[in-house]
């Protein structure tokens, strides 16, 4: 299994590893980690029970460029469509 895909069994949370080394938060790292099977890396506005992401943790990512927006939700302006970067990639990937 590819190390990105690994997931702490049962809590959606990134590997203890991957936390506190410029990496993404526990919260950051559910939201960004959904992009990647996702055609153009298509990053969720909900989560697995519906709930919206913060605008805090979408904000934050795009400032440290592992998400960029997308485009503009003429229907939705205030929901920001994003989608995950190279570098959030590469992220994801660290081991």
């Amino acid at each position: 299994m590819p190390a990105y895909l690994t997931v702490v069994k049962g809590t959606g949370k990134p590997p203890a590893q991957k936390r506190g080394m410029g990496g993404p938060s526990p919260r950051q790292w559910k939201w960004l980690v959904r992009g990647l099977d996702q055609a153009g890396g298509k990053l969720p506005l909900f989560d697995e029970v519906g709930q919206r992401f913060s605008e805090r943790t979408v904000r934050s990512c795009i400032e440290k460029g592992w998400a960029e927006p997308w485009f503009d939700n003429p229907i939705k302006p205030d929901w920001l469509i994003c989608k995950l970067t190279d570098s959030g990639r590469r992220v994801l990937s660290r081991t």
